[in-house]
């Protein structure tokens, strides 16, 4: 199996949108899973048509840890208080008892050092969900969903690979393609990490393309092959010239400029892949994944 990351240094410039016609037009030729690692604000679903009442929840993750109160030990000295940095506890006047904000608390433990008499612990706690769902386009799509308030994204993001890849066995997948998070922090290093090729996703603006180079970056650290798209190139076509320039110097392929069009909207309204709800742009992305498979293959050629 040969896992596609795709991926923006900046978010809205049509990230998911893309990776959605993208895994549409390859289930028509091969198996493949698609995986949303966007884990704090998943949409690929969303964009894919499934319904909430399609996903199955698979796991509970824990990522983390919070303290937590043994109230029998406590002998109301308040040092756990004047220990925590983060304004995490205060106390409870009703109870006479420190009380923790859990949405403050970071499981650090200086609480737990503070308190001679044991009465402060750390526990697990679970953070996250993770579920599944079949498209109506013939393949699994696996997400997860931080809780509110809850960190630990590269964790979960971990998890959701480890559910994507034990699918594709199961269904001897040919590819798993993979949504990133924006930007170049951990949730986005656990999702390109062990990729075959990651697609870049950038728009004509200053914006995008600085945090595009600082995406290319991190793909240049993990050695990983890797092209780029250019989404709305025609709302700046010197900028898009500009950008073209920078890839051509930096040996970067341009696998294929995306026009701007209303169709793009009316298409996310609609939770149809643009390619469903406007199949004249069906080339344009077929084009794009045969310069993807053009690259694999110059780059097995090469490794080999």
């Amino acid at each position: 199996m040969k896992t596609i990351a795709v991926l923006s240094g900046k978010g809205g410039v049509g990230k998911s949108s893309i990776t959605a016609s993208l895994a549409v037009l390859m289930a028509e030729k091969h198996k493949i899973v698609a995986v949303d690692c966007d884990v704090d604000a998943p949409n690929l679903a969303l964009v894919l048509g499934v319904e909430e009442k399609n996903f199955e929840l698979v796991e509970r993750v824990q990522t983390s840890e919070r303290a937590k109160v043994i109230e029998e030990r406590c002998n109301q000295c308040e040092e756990c208080l004047n220990a925590c940095k983060f304004s995490a506890m205060d106390w409870d006047e009703y109870v006479n008892l420190p009380r923790i904000n859990k949405f403050l608390c970071t499981g650090c433990g200086a609480c737990t050092l503070a308190c001679s008499e044991n009465a402060i612990k750390l526990e697990s706690i679970e953070t996250a969900s993770i579920k599944i769902g079949e498209t109506e386009y013939g393949f699994t799509i696996v997400f997860g969903q931080l809780d509110l308030g809850e960190s630990g994204s590269g964790h979960v993001v971990n998890a959701v690979k480890i559910w994507g890849s034990e699918i594709a066995e199961a269904f001897n997948a040919e590819y798993m393609i993979v949504d990133a998070a924006a930007g170049i922090g951990c949730p986005v290093i656990a999702s390109v990490r062990g990729s075959n090729f990651v697609i870049l996703i950038t728009e004509p603006t200053p914006a995008a393309f600085s945090d595009l180079k600082r995406a290319i970056e991190l793909v240049n650290h993990f050695n990983i092959p890797h092209g780029v798209i250019i989404n709305r190139f025609d709302i700046n076509n010197k900028f898009t010239d500009k950008i073209e320039e920078y890839f051509k110097g930096n040996d970067i392929p341009v696998l294929g400029k995306i026009p701007y069009n209303r169709k793009f909207v009316d298409a996310l309204v609609n939770l149809k892949p643009i390619v469903v709800f406007e199949p004249e742009f069906t080339n344009i992305f077929l084009e794009i994944l045969e310069k993807v498979d053009f690259q694999m293959d110059i780059n097995n050629v090469l490794t080999d």
